[in-house]
């Protein structure tokens, strides 16, 4: 991405060794620490970096704005073809420039959290394209200090964007209809990478795994998913911050939504796969179960219609157009907790159309992953759908 984030409205190196971040993160875990203090918590922010050169200087304002600020802020530059490091440099920041790596945000975030963040209370990992209200490290700190905290193990953001376009209107729309949805029920199954705050003493107990060499593991495509599974597992609770915002960018052209989709999409279905069906991914599969059940009233639907045209028998039924009416009343009522909407987006919703397009478009992708994972398995040949996602933004 290349382009700079506007500041949120005012309302609003070494490699360390996987034997010794291992050992590190047992001895950690053995003490017994379950919960940061509730005073004095030190919370280490990672920025993970790929080619942001253009944005990096925004999510860092933003963090320097911060009402209570970070103990310490660590930009992890990994495979930079641009200037992301040096703008970096311009900040009283950590950087930790890394090459191109086989993990890539995963074995990037990992490196700086054995490096720099083991000893912390609380973690905070933020995208660079994306920035934090004033308010966000105060609000968190509160929150793993509250008396709630003891079994708090992540808070992840509300998401929202800002560009004016259409499509980024479209995924503000869905991002504000997830949160409220995570918001009502207290708990969320994805602490999205995007920028969240995870409560480091679990993070040490994850890292002190086999199956990985820090907290992040490298066989999934969506870490932060896994990331998140593994922390319910433990049984800590992972919620949506009622308090803090975050200001993302958006995908702007098919191309690079469907790249970025294709990814979140594949990656969870693969792990709900090696995962299995428990009480912890109940919901997630019961999610992909209505995906997929949208794609075949979609299907049926358009089978049904091109049917009765050929036999002849399609007849216009008043009764149909109650449906859609239902669906626009919903869209508009949804559109109306958009925060920082204006009179556009309440028109996209009362227009039927362009809500409708999307959900097409998720039906889409939902097939797509579907298709492409079984016939993985078949073929035994995995695509790099990070590759893929950066392809995408780089061609767009």
């Amino acid at each position: 991405m290349d382009t700079a984030l506007p500041l949120p409205p005012a309302d609003a190196t070494r490699s360390p060794t996987v034997h010794s971040t291992r050992r590190a993160a047992r001895v950690a875990s053995d003490a017994g620490e379950a919960t940061p203090a509730a005073l004095g918590l030190r919370v280490v922010v990672l920025v993970p970096a790929y080619n942001e050169a253009g944005s990096i200087g925004a999510t860092l304002d933003g963090l320097m704005l911060q009402s209570r600020p970070a103990d310490l802020i660590v930009v992890i530059p990994n495979g930079c073809t641009d200037s992301t490091a040096w703008e970096a440099r311009k900040y009283p920041v950590s950087v930790m420039e890394l090459p191109r790596l086989q993990h890539r945000k995963s074995e990037a975030l990992n490196r700086a959290w054995a490096k720099y963040a083991v000893d912390a209370d609380v973690v905070i990992c933020l995208d660079a394209d994306t920035v934090l209200p004033p308010n966000a490290v105060e609000a968190w700190s509160r929150e793993f200090s509250a008396e709630r905290g003891a079994l708090l193990g992540g808070s992840s953001s509300k998401f929202t964007m800002q560009d004016p376009g259409f499509l980024s209107r479209l995924q503000k729309a869905e991002f504000a209809t997830w949160t409220d949805t995570a918001l009502r029920r207290g708990r969320t199954s994805v602490l999205a990478g995007t920028g969240c705050a995870i409560n480091n003493a679990v993070l040490r107990q994850i890292a002190a795994r086999n199956d990985r060499e820090g907290p992040w593991v490298y066989t999934s495509q969506v870490e932060d998913f896994e990331l998140t599974y593994r922390i319910r597992e433990l049984g800590f609770i992972c919620q949506v911050s009622p308090d803090v915002r975050a200001y993302t960018d958006s995908m702007k052209t098919l191309k690079a939504l469907w790249g970025q989709r294709m990814k979140w999409q594949v990656g969870t279905v693969e792990d709900l796969l090696d995962l299995g069906i428990n009480r912890l991914t109940l919901r997630d599969w019961g999610q992909q179960a209505m995906g997929l059940l949208g794609v075949f009233l979609r299907l049926l639907w358009i089978a049904v219609i091109a049917l009765s045209l050929s036999l002849g028998v399609f007849r216009v039924v008043l009764f149909w157009w109650l449906v859609p009416i239902l669906f626009v009343a919903l869209d508009i009522k949804r559109a109306l907790r958009i925060p920082h909407r204006d009179w556009k987006d309440v028109l996209m919703a009362a227009t039927f159309f362009p809500q409708e397009l999307f959900m097409w478009m998720r039906s889409g992708w939902f097939l797509a992953s579907w298709c492409a994972v079984l016939t993985a398995k078949i073929t035994r040949r995995r695509i790099d759908r990070w590759e893929a996602q950066y392809t995408a933004e780089e061609i767009n």
